[in-house]
């Protein structure tokens, strides 16, 4: 039966094909666009304008919509795996973390195998990667490249550039942006690029730049209604380590101190990122924040009004992060319309992942749930999309290196890759409805920070199946129409008995297709999952009540 289903969904998985319009493709065949790819660090969809969202109404991102008002804005975009590096390698290869071989953070990416901008710097495009890279070794398939050490850091980070590092003055989101456009002004201006330019921000620990550090103090944002949910029917849920009000550091996180008065800042595990500023840097943070801070130990918060208190603060800092973001778009999209670039630039604006803003309580990602599994995904290209268009097909970043490569009139080198070019439904060629309708999805990195168990499932349009292992073994069923904020785990529900017993065997046939064997299903020992528990709850220290 299994290979009889693989044989099915290898038929209707990614729909059917209609043939592409040869003027259109010829068109774009004459003239090869330029591809502006802008990355930003755990952004999440509901931090975006564009998408509506009543945390965005409050905190407006209006360079990149303008993205989307020029473009298309994609409502259902996923990841294939929910964590930094990993969603970095898969965006590369055009393939799923077991294939590529960088399942979760601490793997070392393999740079000699086949990446998309290889294949474009083989077609005569000019590549550049600047900002974050965070996949261990150098970048390979560029001719510029100039990235951040590691994770990076908000205030004078270091910059890694052909084998040299160097400490860089400023803020990490304007020298991205800063070194961007001297790329774009330098580069060789008769062969079309490839920029990549991704950012640090809005990572943990949401330092805004200084310019931004009061920009919402006067705002109260509506926290989610599942902020205190209690996870029933939900065991891998039950005992994660990413609940703002019980795993943020009190000094890291949500930059309090010790006591009012004191500028010491409190619970505080990795000081790097307030040491790296300069004395003048420092003294203007201290500055801004410590009329906040005074004012919350005078409060003397406790329960719930102490986890209201630090979900405000956790909102006001990752948003006031992203409003630097927000100008580093807008200072692209200028530069593209002032030299006469836009019209031929294919620009894009992603997050390596979707990211929790409370849903659930929750920091962080790597669930299989919507707000960490769904990312933002917006494109513009004036010759080929049509401003305002809006797309419901469900796409992933596993799309991304064909649709590169598709757009350049380099469609040979997709072959050995897994997910499915975007052109087609760009150019009007494919409906929505033909793309794809099922999603895979596979998170590794357990025993790690946050102790989310390993997991992977698959999404249609209406429902999700997930199966949890290591030191569990749990599943979980969702009809997300009926509860879109899955809280209500159907597993054992009679009424979806039939529907649950289908997807189970679709959920073979996908992995089958996307070749996973055995080996993606390894375990850790307990006493592992033991140790890391006991360092991440010292690490967090006692939480304040």
């Amino acid at each position: 039966m299994k290979s009889i289903w693989a044989i099915i969904v290898l038929s209707c998985l990614f729909g059917c094909k209609k043939q592409q319009d040869s003027t259109v493709t010829d068109t774009i065949a004459d003239s090869r666009p330029n591809i502006l790819f802008i990355m930003s660090d755990d952004h999440a969809f509901q931090a975006i304008s564009a998408y509506g969202h009543p945390l965005s109404k409050l905190a407006p991102t209006p360079n990149i919509d303008r993205i989307a008002e020029e473009g298309v804005k994609f409502n259902k975009a996923y990841v294939t795996n929910s964590i930094c590096g990993p969603s970095r390698a898969v965006i590369l290869t055009g393939k799923h973390s077991h294939i590529n071989g960088f399942r979760q953070n601490g793997d070392r990416f393999n740079g000699d195998q086949p990446t998309f901008p290889k294949f474009l710097q083989k077609e005569g495009y000019q590549t550049a990667m600047i900002g974050k890279w965070h996949l261990h070794g150098y970048p390979q398939g560029f001719d510029y490249w100039n990235i951040i050490q590691d994770q990076g850091n908000y205030y004078n980070p270091n910059f890694i550039k052909d084998g040299d590092t160097t400490v860089i003055k400023g803020y990490a989101t304007d020298l991205i942006t800063e070194d961007a456009i001297k790329w774009l002004d330098s580069r060789e201006k008769s062969k079309p690029f490839l920029l990549m330019v991704q950012h640090k921000a809005p990572h943990r620990n949401w330092m805004p730049a200084l310019r931004h550090i009061n920009k919402y103090d006067s705002i109260k944002f509506p926290l989610p209604d599942t902020y205190f949910a209690d996870h029933v029917g939900q065991k891998a849920a039950q005992q994660q380590l990413q609940t703002i009000y019980k795993d943020m550091y009190e000094g890291h996180d949500l930059k309090l101190t010790i006591a009012e008065g004191s500028s010491e800042l409190a619970n505080n595990p990795w000081t790097t990122d307030f040491d790296r500023m300069s004395p003048e840097q420092r003294e203007v943070w201290d500055e801004a924040y410590q009329a906040k801070n005074d004012a919350f130990h005078r409060a003397n918060l406790k329960g719930r009004a102490l986890a209201e208190w630090k979900g405000q603060r956790y909102l006001h800092d990752y948003l006031a992060t992203v409003a630097a973001v927000d100008e580093s778009v807008g200072s692209l999209l200028d530069y593209l319309e002032a030299n006469g670039l836009a019209e031929n630039t294919l620009v894009v604006y992603t997050s390596d992942q979707g990211f929790y803003l409370g849903e659930k309580g929750w920091f962080d990602k790597r669930f299989m749930y919507e707000e960490s599994f769904r990312t933002p995904l917006l494109m513009r290209y004036p010759k080929v999309i049509a401003p305002g268009t809006e797309n419901d097909a469900m796409v992933q970043n596993l799309d991304f290196a064909e649709t590169f490569l598709d757009f350049a009139g380099a469609s040979q080198y997709k072959k050995d890759m897994q997910g499915e070019s975007l052109k087609p439904m760009l150019t009007g060629t494919m409906k929505e409805a033909d793309f794809r309708n099922i999603l895979y999805y596979h998170y590794y990195d357990y025993p790690a920070f946050h102790m989310v168990k390993k997991h992977y499932g698959i999404k249609t349009g209406r429902y999700k199946l997930m199966h949890f292992y290591d030191d569990i073994d749990a599943w979980e069923f969702y009809d997300l129409t009926s509860d879109p904020e899955e809280l209500k785990n159907l597993i054992d529900d009679p009424e979806y008995e039939d529907i649950i017993a289908e997807l189970q065997r679709k959920l073979d046939s996908v992995q089958d297709v996307y070749k996973v064997t055995d080996r993606e299903f390894e375990t850790a020992s307990q006493e592992q999952i033991n140790k890391s528990y006991e360092l991440f709850k010292r690490l967090r220290g006692k939480p304040m009540e």
